[in-house]
């Protein structure tokens, strides 16, 4: 029987050991950007230039190291987002522009502002496509007309612009209230009003360019839509403001969701919301849930799209269980209907 010799040792390049192990290990495979590896690292060693052609051996040709696989993007070649001027928010789409009482004006800027006013209230500047917009609330009071905004450069110029209001009718509402303390206050109740009311207008008037707004949202609950935006209502037969939001009937208990992301501003249990969570969205948009039964979270609170917020219940002034949602824009009550994708 013909013996084998072992065979004679020599020394090893730490380099060619590396590319040998690589090559020749059955714990894993052969990856040729390992042997490109390999190659930059051992250029100029001529010991090492043998081991990578011992443990290229067998393997498919080499794609250039400018390639990359398929499906991959280097993250160097990817365009840098446009600048937007300060105090613009980047959105992906822009709500649909309603110009009347309780609707939303999209109007071109035509400049780069960094702020803008409306009866009073900071208005909100968007980016979308290559252009900066702005984004207007209207209450429910203002009158078919012409309405001023106001804008604001960089330099300190401010440039006064305008739009046309149109006319909108609102039907009627009749509800019929068992406890009539909830249409006619006492003197008590009406202390506790004023300052109920003060605290959900500062909640309602955050301003916070951290967030970015969306404008494309789901119903935060599951149900039949009672009452719309914008009724001009009454109570026992007693008018009152017109409803600032829209109602969606849904059982006692039901998940009330956060229809897009957003910081808890306040919560609340008050004279006529009830159980309340203040959504602040980014930017002067915000969002109110009342009545609920039950609050899931609490003030400082980052909530994602679809949380949940509360359970819908009847508490506060209502005549069943149900969720009132108001979406706030500028200060200002919208209409809800302008957001929903559904």
């Amino acid at each position: 029987m013909q013996s084998h010799q072992p065979a004679q040792s020599r020394a090893v390049s730490p380099h060619r050991a590396i590319s040998v192990q690589t090559a020749m290990s059955g714990q894993r495979a052969f990856s040729p950007w390992r042997a490109v590896f390999i190659a930059a690292l051992c250029l100029s060693l001529p010991a090492c230039n043998n081991g990578l052609t011992e443990a290229a051996a067998g393997t498919a040709a080499l794609p250039p190291p400018s390639l990359v696989s398929a499906g991959t993007t280097r993250a160097s070649t990817l365009p840098p987002p446009s600048p937007v001027p300060a105090g613009t928010a980047r959105v992906s789409a822009l709500p649909p522009s309603s110009p009347v009482p309780g609707g939303i004006a999209v109007l071109p800027t035509g400049m780069e502002a960094v702020s803008g006013r409306y009866r009073d209230n900071r208005i909100m500047l968007a980016s979308h496509g290559g252009e900066q917009y702005a984004v207007i609330g209207i209450p429910l009071s203002a009158r078919p007309g012409t309405e001023r905004f106001s804008l604001t450069a960089a330099d300190g110029a401010s440039v006064t612009r305008s739009f046309q209001v149109q006319d909108k009718e609102y039907l009627e509402q009749h509800l019929t209230i068992t406890n009539q303390r909830l249409v006619d206050p006492n003197a008590d109740d009406l202390v506790r009003i004023r300052r109920e009311s003060a605290e959900i207008n500062r909640a309602s008037s955050t301003w916070n360019t951290e967030l970015q707004p969306v404008f494309t949202m789901s119903a935060p609950v599951e149900g039949r839509r009672s009452s719309s935006f914008g009724l001009r209502r009454f109570y026992n037969g007693q008018a009152r403001n017109p409803h600032s939001g829209m109602d969606i009937a849904a059982p006692e208990g039901t998940p009330i969701l956060a229809p897009a992301a957003g910081v808890v501003a306040a919560v609340g249990d008050y004279f006529f919301g009830g159980r309340t969570v203040i959504l602040d969205h980014g930017h002067g948009l915000v969002s109110l849930y009342l009545h609920a039964s039950v609050i899931d979270v609490e003030p400082g609170d980052r909530v994602r799209r679809g949380q949940r917020l509360a359970l819908v219940g009847k508490t506060g002034r209502t005549t069943g269980p149900h969720l009132h949602w108001t979406m706030v824009l500028n200060n200002t009550r919208v209409d809800p209907a302008l957001f929903l994708v559904d």
